[in-house]
Parts: structure tokens; sequence; C-alpha cells
């Protein structure tokens, strides 16, 4: 019997799998690594729904022999400690591809019809609202994808069925490549920013795109356009964001995602008419969610019954001595 660790449940689908693995299941509903180490020193595995793992808590966790993510970003986990330590890094990749792309168009109608404010305003009986003349057709406006990977492509389909004009940026597609889909390409990013209409991010979080939309990309935008944000909340500077959407510098943002999260309900940006914001849910549709925590659960057990299991964000790990050894009585 192994003993799993979870930062939060998951959704039902999920705990039921893991009950009937008959483990010894612990629930912290903390995240933390650090606040929960006495229950982590001897997880065998360790489940990160909300949260982080640092290598502080790594190096004390002599008997984890693997951490999952139910989801795709691991921004939150030291992955270069875990690879030494023998730890893989379990991942869910391509099951809320959908999921994310049907959001971010969610969040492009309602910036461009003006959702949130006219339903705030009509509960207010303020009717007269409607005579603001915000609302703009998404037919035939620029939609500038930024990150072409699973969620961008399916985001670029959507738009085009919609009728929208899309132009790509990505530093590890060529032209040639964008083309092949119908879409148009933008050797840089400003080069795509600045005719957009729409500016959507698909990017992961790293050193490079971390606070990428300051100031001055939000200065390449038309005073007319929308940015929206269903990746990571950290590629947006949102100090740079609250000036520009409170002067009007661009017309609207919609976001899934900020740098603090749950979210801080008394940020500034939380103030303004033409910002809003969705609770990180993108990726939580019933279907979406099942077919994560199935996979969750499934490279769980796969890796704590010593199989090389593929979906992992560390390959590399099992060509060490660290993995090796863990599994040696095997």
């Amino acid at each position: 019997m192994s003993k799993i660790v979870l930062s939060h449940p998951l959704f039902k689908p999920g705990m039921d799998l893991l009950k009937k693995s008959e483990n010894e299941i612990i629930i912290t509903n903390n995240g933390d690594s650090n606040q929960i180490i006495n229950q982590l020193k001897d997880a065998d595995a360790f489940i990160l729904r909300i949260g982080s793992i640092d290598s502080k808590a790594i190096e004390q966790c002599c008997n984890l022999k693997v951490i999952t993510r139910p989801g795709v970003g691991v921004d939150n986990v030291d992955i270069d400690c875990a690879t030494k330590n023998g730890i893989p890094i379990v991942i869910c990749p391509g099951t809320n591809t959908v999921s994310v792309a049907e959001h971010t168009i969610a969040l492009i109608f309602a910036c461009a019809k003006n959702l949130m404010e006219s339903y705030q305003e009509t509960l207010k009986g303020n009717f007269d609202i409607r005579n603001k003349y915000c609302s703009v057709e998404i037919f035939g406006k620029v939609l500038a994808v930024l990150g072409f990977g699973n969620i961008g492509k399916n985001v670029a389909h959507m738009a085009l069925a919609m009728g929208m004009k899309v132009i790509v940026y990505d530093p590890y597609y060529t032209a040639k490549q964008v083309e092949a889909f119908g879409y148009c390409y933008a050797s840089t990013i400003k080069d795509a920013v600045i005719v957009a209409d729409f500016v959507t991010l698909h990017m992961p979080s790293l050193s490079e795109t971390k606070k990428m939309v300051n100031a001055n990309f939000l200065n390449w935008m038309k005073k007319s356009a929308f940015i929206i944000n269903c990746a990571r909340g950290d590629i947006i500077n949102e100090e740079d964001l609250y000036e520009a959407l409170k002067n009007n510098s661009i017309a609207g943002a919609g976001v899934d995602v900020l740098c603090t999260e749950p979210m801080n309900v008394h940020s500034p940006l939380m103030q303004l008419s033409n910002f809003i914001v969705s609770p990180h849910m993108a990726a939580q549709s019933i279907e979406a969610t099942t077919k994560t925590v199935i996979m969750a659960v499934e490279g769980t057990l796969a890796v704590l019954n010593g199989q090389k299991w593929n979906a992992v964000c560390n390959p590399e790990v099992y060509d060490t001595k660290a993995w090796e050894k863990k599994y040696t009585h095997r």
C-alpha cells in the first residue's frame, strides 16, 4: 500500500479511481509543501492541484516517487530538483485543450459585447446601459494568437469559423507552417499586436514570458483592442494593465488567470468596468476535468508501480540512478 497525499480533492471520477486502488489517501486542503511537510515526508505520491512544491520540501521527501499535476502547468514544481531525486512529474496534456479554447472565445464575446457591465447595470435597473454603444461585432476583426500550441491552434480554428482574421506569432513556427493552416504569420510579437482587434495569450510561464505584457506591449495595441489571457497570470504586468484600462488606452481585458489566486477581490482591476475575470476555470468543464483527473490518477498509480509513464514533463528522470534506485526492489 502506498501513501498518496493530495493538496485538494480531485473531481469525483478521480477520487473514485483513487479509492479503488486501495492506497492510503490523505487530503490536506493545502498546497504549500512547506506547511504540509509532515504529511509529505513519508508520502509515496503527491498530487498537487493548487499550490507549489519547492526544492526544500523535495529534499526532505526521500520516499516520494511521483509528483502529479492535474493539468500541464509545472511552474509551481521545482523540476530540476525532482529530476535529480528521481521523481517523475506526471502531467495531463491535451485533456483541456477544447475547454480552454472555448473559454477564450467566450471571453472574446463577453468583452466585445460588454456583457458584464451590461448585466450588472441591468440588475440595478439601468436599462439605458444599452445606449452606451460600446458593443462591437467580432466578424471581420483581427485576432492575434500569441502561442500556437494545441490551445492556440483550437482558438484560431474557432475564430476563423466565426469570420475573424487570424494572425499568429510563435517563435517555434515558420511562416510556411502557419500559412499552411490558413492564417497570417507575424515574425515579431509587435507585428501581431499592432494590427489586432483582439490579442489572446497562449504561452507558458517562463523567464522570457513573465510580465511580457507590460506598458510597452500595451502601447502597441489599438485603443479599440481587447486582450484575453487564459494562460498564466504572471505573463501580464497587472499594474500596467490597470493603468491601460483605467486610462482607456485599450478597450478592455478578459482574463481567467491572475498573479494571485484565489483572486484578490480588492485588486484595483476588479473596480474597472472594462475588466472581466473568471476564477481560473477555463479547464474546469465536466468533460475536460473528467479526462484530466483520470489521466492524473492513472499516471500516479503507474509510476508507483514502477512503470515509465510517458506523460511526464521530465522524461529524462527515467535515466537517473535516483529513479532506478527507487525501484531496485521490483
